[in-house]
């Protein structure tokens, strides 16, 4: 099921993924029929626009902060931080500076 990750080690997730000038970097560890889960990084102003998902998406910042909108409101997530965003409801993710999330969407 998980891929692109080492197995039976311990890790820190926000080290799965890099940091790349003027990017969005992501990193697929699992993705079929039931769950996806992504990690991402930011580069400070970089952002992913509004769209919606096709089942409820659980983000999970790593380090640094990110801005989120779902459905008009707009949350400031720190590392450590956690917020679902609900199937269908349109979202938007932006780097208010570099940050790394992890992204969990159940279908």
């Amino acid at each position: 099921m998980y891929k692109n990750i080492e197995k039976q080690a311990k890790i820190q997730l926000k080290d799965q993924v890099a940091y790349q000038s003027g990017q969005v970097v992501s990193k697929t560890l699992v993705q079929n029929d039931a769950v996806s889960m992504t990690i991402f990084s930011f580069d400070k102003g970089e952002e992913i626009s509004t769209h919606a998902a096709g089942g409820d998406a659980m983000v999970t910042v790593l380090e640094g902060t990110g801005r989120f909108t779902v459905g008009g409101e707009v949350f400031f997530l720190k590392a450590g931080e956690t917020l679902i965003m609900p199937k269908d409801i349109p979202h938007a993710v932006y780097g208010e500076e570099r940050f790394k999330m992890q992204l969990v969407v159940s279908y």
